[in-house]
């Protein structure tokens, strides 16, 4: 492209493209991936822990982890400022 026009940054999924979310969405995106991620991996482990592995346990693992997704995402939005100032009197960030 010549001219300095831009285009807006696109995802392809296959023959799907999705245009890309702009930066100020990281706010929310970042926890909500992170939350989904991470109460899907303990939902998991805590469920297998708990009832064993059965002919059920898909259906238990997923009730249980939409429960816990239910807690974690809004969760990871209130404390997200908290953990930001705590990384950041920790780590030596660079000066720009």
């Amino acid at each position: 492209m010549s001219g300095g026009a831009s285009t807006p940054a696109s995802l392809s999924l296959g023959s799907i493209r999705l245009r890309k979310l702009p930066a100020r969405a990281q706010i929310v995106v970042f926890p909500m991936i992170l939350s989904l991620l991470m109460s899907g991996i303990v939902s998991t482990i805590a469920t297998l822990r708990a009832a064993g592995l059965d002919a059920e346990i898909v259906p238990k693992i997923l009730q249980s982890w939409i429960l816990s997704y239910a807690v974690a995402f809004p969760t990871a939005l209130v404390v997200m400022p908290v953990v930001r100032r705590i990384v950041s009197l920790l780590v030596d960030m660079p000066r720009s």
